[in-house]
């Protein structure tokens, strides 16, 4: 029988395909195709690579109670490029299968390999009347 690689592993393995790449601008084309497999694992890895590499203290997801979804960074005060309803929804998921954060309100952190080294990110899902929001916080 053979296994499917997790979620997480699939996740590295996209950090070690674009890490030599611009996030942001795959960010950015990432809306296009959102039916693509591994589509949800790609922003994932993008957001981790554009943290790592703009040295960021943040980055959230948020989605409100009317579906609206759009991503700040806290470096500065700036918007990222969001994935789109239907890759967003999978975000959200993605995220608490990862972490196994099942509640409303948690958080953990998450190793997280890039390349031949590997980064300790901390990983905060709050949910609270429709609004749904995940944070990834990068190590100083």
């Amino acid at each position: 029988m053979k296994d499917s690689p997790s979620l997480h592993k699939n996740v590295q393995e996209m950090c070690d395909c674009y890490a030599t790449t611009d996030p942001l601008k795959e960010m950015s084309n990432l809306n296009i195709d959102a039916s693509a497999d591994g589509s949800v694992e790609k922003w994932i890895a993008l957001a981790a690579l554009h943290g790592v590499n703009q040295n960021a203290k943040k980055i959230s997801i948020f989605r409100d109670d009317d579906g609206k979804v759009k991503v700040l960074a806290e470096y500065r005060t700036t918007e990222l490029p969001a994935p789109g309803d239907e890759i967003a929804e999978k975000i959200f998921g993605a995220f608490r299968e990862m972490t196994h954060i099942d509640e409303d309100k948690g958080k953990t952190a998450m190793a997280l390999g890039i390349r031949d080294s590997s980064i300790d990110l901390g990983v905060k899902i709050k949910k609270k009347k429709g609004n749904e929001k995940v944070t990834i916080t990068f190590p100083d």
